[in-house]
């Protein structure tokens, strides 16, 4: 079975922007205040956890509910925004702009929206984007479908007619789950678990190596038919 793409949605964190570092920075600093030594594992943890607000605060002894773990540690995510700490992953913007180009463009993320519009108001990309879909915007995160279910609704185009493009493993799976066509950019060039290899359409080490691959997918009906379950 063939299908078009016409639009296309990406994960935030670890895909376009360089976070992994500065969201285990803040979260260890607010497990300290409640008395949690941090460690490799908790940093491990976080990637690609959409419940990473409740891992944090289950962390914490009962000092400490999921909400309030959201509300610090976004506040601290845009103080990082304004200092300059929080950075494009290299050519990811030009990813970004070149998706525009095709169809409309969202953000599905796990990560709470006050930090996310302020990440991409210094990217200079909010403007561009049809949807923005946050943690705090659906009942089940990631791995389930519902961020990319929401985006595609918003973007205004059929999930199997949307590119998704991701970084962890939780956000390939609930990609796919949605119906979406995923284009894997793993972290660090992470090697997928063997339960997912199959997933993705095309993977890519690298935003800007993944350029060319996005450009094909989604290249007009006449010049290609993306087919379904493509290794």
């Amino acid at each position: 079975m063939n299908r078009v793409l016409r639009a296309t949605v990406f994960d935030l964190d670890d895909t376009l922007i360089d976070t992994g570092d500065a969201w285990a920075r803040v979260c260890a600093g607010f497990a300290a205040r409640h008395g949690h030594h941090w460690r490799a594992e908790d940093t491990a943890a976080l990637h690609g956890n959409g419940s990473w607000a409740s891992y944090v605060a289950g962390l914490c002894g009962g000092a400490a509910g999921a909400a309030e773990v959201v509300e610090a540690c976004a506040a601290a995510m845009v103080d990082e925004c304004a200092a300059g700490r929080v950075r494009a992953l290299p050519g990811a913007v030009e990813l970004v702009l070149e998706a525009a180009r095709h169809g409309p463009v969202g953000v599905a993320t796990a990560s709470p929206r006050r930090f996310v519009l302020a990440a991409l108001e210094g990217l200079d990309l909010l403007a561009g984007l049809r949807t923005v879909v946050c943690g705090e915007d659906v009942v089940r995160v990631k791995p389930a479908p519902d961020p990319y279910l929401r985006a595609a609704v918003e973007v205004g185009v059929a999930p199997s007619g949307c590119l998704a493009v991701e970084d962890s493993p939780n956000g390939i799976r609930s990609a796919a789950a949605a119906g979406m066509c995923v284009l894997a950019v793993p972290r660090g060039g992470m090697a997928l678990p063997a339960e997912i290899a199959h997933l993705p359409a095309a993977r890519a080490h690298s935003a800007a190596e993944a350029l060319p691959l996005l450009t094909r997918l989604l290249a007009p009906r006449a010049e290609l038919l993306v087919r379904e379950g493509a290794p």
